[in-house]
Formats: structure tokens, sequence, C-alpha cells
């Protein structure tokens, strides 16, 4: 028995040693450079093919080899990647979720290239680099880390490291090159990816999917170590290799046996889920999601019709033609899936081909059970839509690298303890409904049921919860200030996708006959989500086209050519548009003073050069006095609804000129406020605010000294670890920011939150709808009160000037007829005329009986603008 431990510990640090490498590598690579490289497992794989190539094809002695491909090989990969994808994107400015899909990009590539080159077939004759002692594998994993921590901590270059780690661009300006820096760090992270190879594949699969993949599990010993910690990562890797030897040696009788089996076989992937989705996730919102795509016009007409004509051409064919057709239609709807989540809601998805398998699975069990196929297919739908929410439930509070490692974790444990096991798929068969054996008839099924599913997503992305999906894109913290749900968004778009991928993984079963788990492995997810990006994530094209591309390019004998195409694709991402938007398209010509039928309002001014309007000058048009609210109409404040505008007076300018309004009870209130982040830090101590209707309330202070702090804790982003805040004498304090906007407190964002793939109109729009009052007369308001209703109205948000988009801004936070506005530096970046129109807006505003509150910097506004001026240093109002 001591002697099997033994040998099961041997065992284990053995793989426990090759994990480690790869977690040295990814932590290095991130730290030098930022990005999380998700090609490590393909570089590894590559370079075990090159030794591979190398001793047993051309007979080279096995030093010789290794020494080319771990000295040269390896490196030369890592500097290429850097010099010819990641430093472009590093000069372009692209954040981490870019680098993301660039990464991808080599994965899909390098996975692509190898098929192409040594075929999809498993090889076992990988030589023996070290032989099968496991203690010189780990004596050399510790000399690694050991060296590795010397360098970082006494040499120069260690030194620089840390310097750009800390903060690259003071970094340059010191005078160090952070191209050389982020260079070093990927040749090292490439030569451990490479050491890891060939150490791994004498005793793995090694073919052009397996290896990479395998690698990919063992990230997990880099995500426990928070991506920072050698010893960390080290230590989990040799844990989790031993516990896993260990795992083999039970054989539990009945239902247990092949689960606790395929738990010793994958513990790594179960490491990998749990620190996914309870390790602190790297990252944070607003710095590493996907950018918003450019706004494009719609697509004319016959686009879709000759869309149409190729898609129909099919139903000629015969024989082998339309059987490899078949596929496009099903793999087109679990590709629109993507369309869904990433495209218009932002996420990053790399986990469909699980949602896919599954419902490709369940229709196989349902209809093995005796169920007609389509009636399977209904129900495994019905099933697999609710596990969306196993994604879905992460998304709420991870974004970025954090949700794509979720996405991805949870697509390989599905593979691992689902499709992969006999416990699953034994013995399933799946046949197509009666009446559409034929291949014609079921392509022309797929057919009916892809319009369908079509046409439900475009109506989708045109209604209102499409804007608000398109709203938390481009801007998350903007669209849950505007009273977006941006929980129950990020839970739909995942349920509505995951249901889309089961439709189309049933559909793409049944059109092969068979439950293939292959069909659905995770490497096939990255393949299918890097097509969507860079086609188009948020074109209904881009999922057809997708498709056709990736079936028709794999249809001929050598398959990886659809990898490798998609793959170069991906790595430019960044760099050219996506290939849907150079397709001809319908411009929509603004209307110059267009408005919402039935509205009377004054002439719209004459439009500026700059944005098709002036900024508004005078006092501004009078919102609706009514707010009539039930059967009552009952406008008083304890029924929760805004007190009536009344027009202001047009010379009105600020009050420094007319007396001040006569107090009035507190609408918001701050009640012994103290905030402590994690770290010790007091960001805010036993504040005490209140602000009052018709009055402007303006904070000032130093940089630092607390403003936004307690700011973002009137507007619900913050929650003070003491104390409360209060809405007419309601605790609100637990309540977030979209509940509050629908309460009546709006807000604004000292850097722009506006929504740049949407139209002005649309901006507005999403206040109006989302906000405290929902009507749609209230869009058209705010839109002639700030100056937005002529033809500007009608263009991106995109690329408009700073002036502009403070009036969108401000535009849309008044649509939701709020009585509660909280801005925060609202003249940053205005010109003097600008600030003046603000001033003046805000005064007459204040007048009507809007409660304001400003965070600002600018003295003469702060003057001619506040009736009240409080001043905050170290986290207090000190008067």
């Amino acid at each position: 028995m001591a002697s099997l431990t033994y040998d099961l510990t041997l065992a284990g640090l053995a793989v426990g040693s090759a994990a480690a490498l790869t977690g040295i590598g990814l932590i290095v690579t991130y730290r030098a450079t930022g990005v999380l490289n998700l090609a490590h497992g393909a570089i590894a794989m590559v370079c075990a093919y090159v030794l591979r190539q190398t001793v047993v094809e051309w007979g080279w002695p096995l030093p010789l080899g290794a020494l080319v491909t771990l000295l040269v090989v390896a490196p030369g990969i890592g500097l290429v990647l850097d010099r010819a994808v990641f430093r472009p994107l590093a000069v372009l400015g692209s954040n981490p979720a870019q680098t993301l899909v660039a990464s991808i990009g080599v994965f899909v590539l390098l996975v692509g290239g190898a098929a192409l080159l040594w075929g999809t077939g498993a090889r076992a004759d990988a030589p023996v680099l070290l032989g099968d002692d496991p203690w010189t594998q780990l004596a050399a994993v510790v000399l690694l880390a050991v060296a590795v921590g010397a360098v970082t901590r006494w040499t120069r270059f260690g030194r620089e490291l840390r310097a750009v780690v800390d903060n690259r661009p003071l970094a340059m300006l010191g005078g160090i090159d952070a191209d050389r820096v982020a260079a070093g760090g990927w040749a090292f992270g490439a030569f451990t990816a490479g050491l890891t190879g060939v150490l791994l594949a004498p005793y793995v699969r090694l073919d052009p999917y397996g290896m990479p993949l395998l690698v990919v599990e063992v990230i997990a010993v880099a995500v426990v170590a928070r991506m920072r910690s050698l010893p960390v990562a080290i230590v989990t890797a040799l844990a989790l290799g031993v516990a896993q030897a260990q795992l083999t040696r039970l054989h539990p009788e009945g239902w247990a046996g092949p689960l606790v089996q395929a738990l010793g076989a994958n513990l790594f992937v179960v490491a990998l889920l749990v620190a996914a989705l309870a390790v602190p996730g790297i990252g944070g919102p607003g710095r590493d999601t996907l950018p918003p795509p450019s706004v494009a016009p719609r697509t004319p007409t016959g686009v879709w019709f000759t869309v149409g004509v190729l898609f129909l051409l099919p139903l000629g064919f015969a024989g082998t033609d339309l059987h490899t057709a078949v596929q496009v239609p099903a793999l087109a709807i679990v590709l629109l899936s993507l369309v869904v989540v990433t495209g218009r809601g932002g996420q990053i998805a790399l986990g469909q081909a699980a949602y896919a398998g599954l419902g490709a699975l369940f229709t196989a069990l349902l209809a093995t059970g005796g169920l007609p196929e389509l009636l399977a297919l209904a129900l495994a739908v019905l099933l697999v839509a609710p596990l969306g929410l196993v994604t879905g439930w992460p998304a709420i509070r991870r974004h970025g690298l954090a949700l794509a490692l979720v996405t991805l974790a949870v697509g390989v444990a599905v593979s691992r303890f689902v499709f992969a096991q006999p416990y699953a798929t034994a013995g399933l068969e799946l046949g197509r409904p009666a009446g559409f054996a034929d291949d014609r008839r079921y392509y022309a099924l797929e057919l009916v049921v892809l319009a369908g599913c079509l046409v439900l997503v475009a109506a989708l992305r045109r209604g209102r919860t499409g804007r608000a999906l398109a709203a938390l894109r481009d801007h998350e913290a903007g669209a849950e200030a505007s009273g977006v749900r941006v929980s129950l968004l990020k839970l739909l778009a995942f349920v509505l996708g995951a249901a889309l991928a089961a439709l189309g993984g049933g559909l793409l079963g049944m059109g092969l006959r068979a439950f293939d788990p292959e069909a659905y492995d995770p490497v096939r997810g990255l393949l299918w989500f890097a097509a969507i990006v860079v086609l188009g994530a948020d074109s209904l094209l881009s999922p057809l086209a997708a498709a056709a591309l990736l079936v028709g390019l794999d249809a001929g004998t050598r398959g990886g050519v659809a990898a490798a195409t998609i793959g170069v694709l991906a790595t430019l991402t960044g760099r050219i548009p996506p290939l849907t938007s150079w397709l001809p398209t319908r411009t929509a010509h603004p209307v110059p003073g267009a408005k919402s039928a039935g509205t009377a309002s004054p002439p719209t001014p004459p439009p500026a050069a700059a944005d098709g309007g002036p900024p508004p000058t005078g006092g501004p048009a009078p919102l609706s006095t009514s707010s009539t609210g039930g059967a009552g109409g009952n406008t008083s404040p304890a029924e929760g609804r805004a007190q009536p505008h009344r027009p202001a007076p047009a010379h009105r300018t600020a009050p420094a000129h007319a007396p001040a309004p006569a107090p009035a009870p507190a609408r918001l209130t701050a009640h012994d406020l103290t905030l402590t982040h994690p770290g010790g830090l007091t960001a805010l101590s036993h504040v005490t605010l209140a602000l009052a209707p018709g009055r402007v309330t303006a904070l000032v202070g130093p940089n630092g000294a607390g403003k936004s702090t307690l700011f973002d804790c009137l507007a619900g982003t913050l929650r003070p670890t003491h104390g409360r805040v209060t809405l007419d004498g309601a605790d609100i304090t637990a309540r977030p920011a979209h509940a509050r906007a629908r309460l009546g407190v709006a807000r604004s964002f000292q850097q722009l939150a506006v929504f740049p793939s949407l139209t002005v109109e649309d901006n507005v729009r999403i206040g109006a709808e989302q906000g405290h009052h929902r009507s749609p007369a209230h869009t058209e308001q705010a839109l002639r009160l700030l100056g937005l209703a002529g033809p500007v109205r009608r263009l991106p948000a995109a690329d408009l000037p700073t002036g502009t988009l403070r009036r969108v801004e401000l535009a849309r936070a008044l649509a939701g007829r709020p009585h509660t506005l909280l801005l925060d530096e609202p003249s940053a970046g205005l010109d003097a005329a600008e600030t003046e129109a603000l001033a003046r807006i805000l005064a007459a505003l204040a007048a009507d009986g809007l409660t304001v509150l400003v965070v600002e910097h600018d003295p003469e506004l702060v003057a001619g603008l506040a009736h009240t001026v409080h001043t905050m240093e170290g986290g207090r109002i000190v008067s």
C-alpha cells in the first residue's frame, strides 16, 4: 500500500511539475505584458510536435532537437507574437479584452496550422526529454522558479519589469524600454510553454486539439495565484497533481464509480471552475470589456436577398454535397447565440459549445426514450435554457477576463464530465424527425427554424430590450445609472443564448444522425467565438457567413483550414474592422428638426457645424407640467412622483443674481456615512449631507478628498461601511444604482458615460424608458431642452464633440423625469460658452424644483450656480 501511495505521488508530481511550468509562464507573461495568454497550450503543442519532428522524423539527437526547440523555436514564437500581434495592439491602446481575443486567434491559428502540417491523428511516439523520474522534472521547475525570482528581484531587467507592471506609461517616461520588457516576457512565456509541451507529450495524447485543451485546463494554478505569486502557483500545481493521482485509487461501486473516476482524471478542470467562480477575478469593469461596435447603417434589402438565394441553392444539390450543407443552418443558429450574448450583450462567452452539445445530448436522450424528435428537441431547449444561469449568474459580478475564464471553465467542465463520459453518452442514437429523413426536406426545415431565430433576434435588437442591451454593452455603469436592470439583462442574454445554442446543437446532431462529442469540444467554442468577433459580433449576417465559412473550408480533405483562416483574422483584431462592416449598406439620412408625432415644440435653433445644434441659450423650454399617474393623478412626493416643473423665466441665469429659494425638507440625505476600503484606507469618515428640492448643492475640495466616493454612495454605485442613505425618509442604502434611478435619482459621470453605438435619440430614449417616469414624450422634451432636436438626434454618439456628448448625457438623465440630479464634474471638457449654457439650464431646473448636487472643480461655475457649497478634505466635510 505504501509503495502504491509513493508511486502515485511520484506520478502526481510529474503532472504537477508540468502544470507548475504553465503557471510560471502565464504569470510572467501576464505581469510583463498584461495579456492573459490562452494560446499557451497551443504553443506547447507546436513545440512538442517540433521536437518529435526533429528527433523521430529527421533523426536528430535528442539533446540537439531539444536545444533547437526550447531555445530557438519556442522563444522565436513568443517574439513573433509580440512583434506581429500584441505590440501593435499595445500601440493602438487596445484593452485586455481585445488582447484576449487576439490570443484566442493565436490559439486557433496554431491549432489549425498544426492540423494542416501534421494531421489530426494522435501521436504516441513523442520523445522523452527528462526521463521518467518525476524528481528530475520537479527539480527543473524549482530551479526555473528560483531563477525567475532571482532575476525579478536582483537584476536590472527585474526592476524594469516591476516598474512596467506597476505603471507602464510612467516607466516609459523614466526611460525604460517597455517593448523590450514585453518581448522578454513573451520569449520566456513561450519557452515555458514549449518546456511544458515536450514534458507532457510522452504521457498524453499528442494531437492538435487534445494537448492545447489539456494545458488550458491547468490555467487554474495561475488563477488561484491571482496571476501574481509564483510560489502559490507551484504549490497549487503540485498539490492538484498529487491529489489527482491519489484519486485513481478510489473505485466505489454503483453510480458514484464513473463520477469518481472522471473526477480523478479531471481534477484540474474542477480547480479551474472553482477558481474562476470563487477567486476574485483579474481585470475589472470598464477596463477589460470588448469595445462596442461602430454603428453601421442598416443592411440593404438587396444584401439579404442575395444571402437568402445563396442559402436556398443547396436545395438543388444532391448526394454528399447536401450532407455537408445541412450542417450550415444548424451551426448558424448556434453562432446566433453569440450575437445575443457577445454582440448585443457585450459579454465574453467562450462556452457556447457546451450548451450546443447539451442540446444535442438531451435531444438524443429524450428521443431514445421514445419521444418524437421534434418534441425531444423542444424539451431539450427548455431544459438547457435555465442552465444558461450557470454562466449568467457569475456574469452579474464578473467582467471581461474573469468572465471569459468562467465561461471557458464551464465549457471545459461540461465536455470532460458529460460529453467524454460513457455513463452520459453510451448507447445514444439520434435520428431525424418523421417526414424529414431526406436531406433536402431536413435542410428546408432547418432554413425555416433559422429564419424564425433571425426574426426573433432582430426584434430583440430593435426594441426597448435591445437598446438596453446595447447600453449594457457600451457602458455598463452608465446603463445602470439610467435605470437599466443590468443583472436581469445579463441573465436574459445568457439564458436566451443557451436556448439558441441548444436549438442549433440539437439540429446539428439530427443532421449528422449521431451525437458526436468532438463536434462540441471546447476548442470549437473558441473557434466559434473568434469567427463571430472577426466577422462582426452585432451583425445578423455574421452567423450565416461564419457557418458557411467554417463548414465549407473544413469540407475538404484536410482539417484545420477553417481554424487557420479564422485564426489569422482574429490575430488582427483591433487593427481591421469586422468583415461584415465592409458590405454595402443603406445609409439613413437624418431628418432636420424631426419631432415625435403629435408633440408641439418651439422652433429648433439652427444647426451648428459641429453637432447639428448649438448649445442652448436663454431659459430652457419647459418640460411637461403633467406628472399624472393613476386614477387620481396625485403628484405629491408621498406618492413617489416628482413635483410639476414650472416654466423658468428666460432671463434667469444663476442663483447669484436672485434671492436663494427658501429651504425645503431634504429629499436625499446621507447620515453619518463611513466607507473603509479592504486595504484599510478610509475614504469617508462620518459624513452627513442633506440635499433639498429647488437648491443646487456643490461639493468642492482637492483630489482624494472623498467627493467622488460620497457621490457614488449617494448614487448607489458604492455601499458605505457604516451609515445610511435615505430618500424622503426611507432607507435606500442597500438599493443599487438602477433602483435609485427608478426612484428618481439620476446622475452623470466624470468620464463620459454615453452609448457610442446608439444614436443621440436612442441614448436619451434609454433614460425615458428606464427612468422615474416613462413616456415617449419625455425623450422629445429632453432633446429640445438640451438643443439636440435637430439633425444631430439621428447621428451615432460615437465621435461627436465633447460638448454635445455632455448634453446627451444630461438629456438622458432628465428624460427619466428625476426629482434629484447628481452631476460629477459636468463642465469637464466644455468651453466657456458651453459651461455658461449648462449653468443656465441647471439654474432653471433648480428653480423648477429639482434637487441638484454638483461635484465640480470650476470655481466660477460653483460661485455662480450653487446655493450651498461644502468643502471636503480627508473624507470629511469641513465647511
